[in-house]
């Protein structure tokens, strides 16, 4: 009876043990997902959102840098002055009206102002043709002037094929 007797406590107590384990072991589970593995899960999605958000891409070029690339560019600019042309706008009426107008063309480079004063004929023409058909009201605020801007750059632009002009700069305009 005495080996009865003694048994039977130890199996309680090896089972009350069991659930003891078996409770800190599920306990811990718990700890463990709730104090560890869930912060790092919002540490890891910050910063997977931070990395597709662009916070970690290297940044482009500097102000200075672009400011440099801007005045090495410019430092190739030539510009060219076409004479002054004076022109009879389109007024379908008897009364006329003038426009005086100063140009100059910017080109990439001074190894093309050779080529494009050969070229200056033909220029001239073709501003002439389309300034005569202009009306005074074409010419109104700055949607008119940048419109003949870009006449005018298209116009030189095909009437001087090989050559690139990038711009055209008015350096006088009287409309009278």
């Amino acid at each position: 009876m005495v080996d009865e007797l003694d048994e039977e406590p130890l199996e309680s107590d090896l089972e009350e043990e069991e659930g003891l384990k078996k409770k800190k072991k599920g306990l811990s589970g718990k700890v463990l997902v709730l104090f560890i593995l869930l912060p790092l899960l919002v540490v890891g999605g910050g910063v997977g959102g931070a990395y597709f958000a662009g916070l970690f891409d290297s940044e482009g070029p500097t102000e200075e840098e672009l400011a440099e690339e801007v005045a090495e560019k410019n430092k190739k600019v030539v510009f060219y002055d076409l004479p002054e042309m004076l022109v009879n706008l389109n007024s379908g009426s008897a009364s006329s009206s003038f426009l005086k107008l100063g140009v100059s063309l910017e080109l990439e480079d001074e190894s093309t102002v050779a080529d494009l004063e050969l070229l200056i004929p033909r220029i001239m023409d073709n501003f002439q043709v389309y300034l005569r058909e202009l009306r005074k009201e074409d010419l109104n605020g700055s949607a008119g002037v940048f419109r003949l801007k870009e006449e005018l750059l298209m116009r030189i632009n095909a009437s001087t094929t090989p050559i690139k002009v990038n711009d055209v700069l008015f350096k006088e305009m009287l409309v009278q």
